[in-house]
């Protein structure tokens, strides 16, 4: 999982700055107290357009008596040592290799492979991660649950139709609840551009290299909306069928949008994905007269993974099952207020 790959960009910087010009750039920084050896800590700047966008762009420096980032850099100390004397044998973590000569990485531990780093230390490094986030995430749960605000996290492959499915959800949504967006992409406001033209409030959040959102990213955004309403607040998450799953972002569901131009095997080939989700919405079944897709036996796969998976075949641009999906959602906020 990204959370111990390292896909994000890293920097150095050791100042604090804003510019008041028509994009404000808020740079947040913590620096060593007094006696406190500086070490590395994570500094995260926060850019917002006009719009209210947010850019962020992920920094690191580490102080001590920071637990996390002392043991991140005890697990490389770690690997450090034991790549030079060459003793530690789960440094060279070898894969799962089936009789026709595949190589299975995910069989270990961690399951997962990063070269140069023992499962042990992959274990530890996603723990320790995690368990930031996770923080974080329960004072996102606090807050949609004191609003009485149902907040779903789509998740999905680039290209399954989930920002159009999510206009044509608003249009549909908009006389009987207050709704919100928070859009998650690696560049542009393209989508919250388009949410915003439902007259629905949006927040882009630009993740950089970034492959998913996080939940101080949502923590940030969710404030920079200042929804007080009860309502939806949707999450569309960044295209992506492996990292999203990993990470909490206080929402109340998951939901994983798959296409049917996408291939009936894909909850076989992403598990993770589908079994941290509660509900599967099959789309552009229009589209099923022309592809080769088998909807039955893809749900089928699904609950290979996970047998709890609810299911909704519709498409957002005939408008085939919307009500369904429409119906879940009033269901969903319905037993929030309860």
């Amino acid at each position: 999982m990204c959370s111990v790959c390292g896909c994000g960009d890293s920097h150095v910087e050791d100042h604090s700055h804003h510019h008041h010009e028509a994009e404000h750039h808020d740079h947040s920084h913590h620096h060593p107290h007094s006696g406190e050896s500086e070490i590395q800590s994570m500094v995260v700047h926060h850019h917002y357009s006009h719009q209210g966008d947010v850019h962020h762009h992920i920094h690191y420096h580490v102080h001590s008596g920071d637990a996390a980032a002392e043991s991140l850099l005890a697990h490389q100390t770690e690997h450090d040592h034991h790549e030079k004397h060459h003793h530690h044998h789960d440094e060279h973590h070898q894969p799962e290799v089936t009789s026709q000569g595949d190589l299975h990485y995910g069989k270990g531990k961690a399951k997962t492979h990063v070269t140069g780093v023992s499962q042990r230390s992959l274990i530890n490094l996603e723990q320790d991660i995690l368990s930031q986030n996770n923080l974080v995430a329960g004072d996102n749960r606090e807050h949609f649950r004191e609003h009485h605000q149902l907040a779903l996290n789509l998740m999905s492959s680039p290209g399954s139709g989930k920002t159009t499915l999510l206009v044509e959800t608003l249009k549909l949504l908009q006389s009987t609840y207050t709704c919100a967006v928070i859009e998650g992409d690696q560049q542009t406001s393209q989508d919250a551009n388009r949410i915003r033209e439902t007259s629905t409030a949006a927040i882009q959040v630009n993740t950089g290299k970034g492959c998913h959102l996080d939940a101080q990213m949502i923590h940030r955004a969710y404030h920079q909306l200042d929804m007080q309403e009860p309502g939806i607040l949707f999450i569309e998450n960044v295209g992506n069928l492996v990292c999203p799953a990993s990470f909490d972002l206080g929402e109340q569901h998951k939901v994983t949008i798959l296409s049917v131009t996408e291939g009936d095997d894909k909850p076989l080939k992403y598990p993770n994905m589908f079994a941290a989700s509660q509900l599967m919405l099959i789309n552009k079944i229009d589209l099923l007269d022309y592809v080769n897709f088998d909807i039955e036996a893809c749900i089928a796969n699904a609950r290979k993974i996970n047998p709890e998976i609810q299911v909704i075949k519709l498409s957002a641009t005939s408008g085939e099952g919307m009500s369904a999906w429409i119906d879940w959602l009033t269901q969903q906020q319905k037993l929030l207020a309860d």
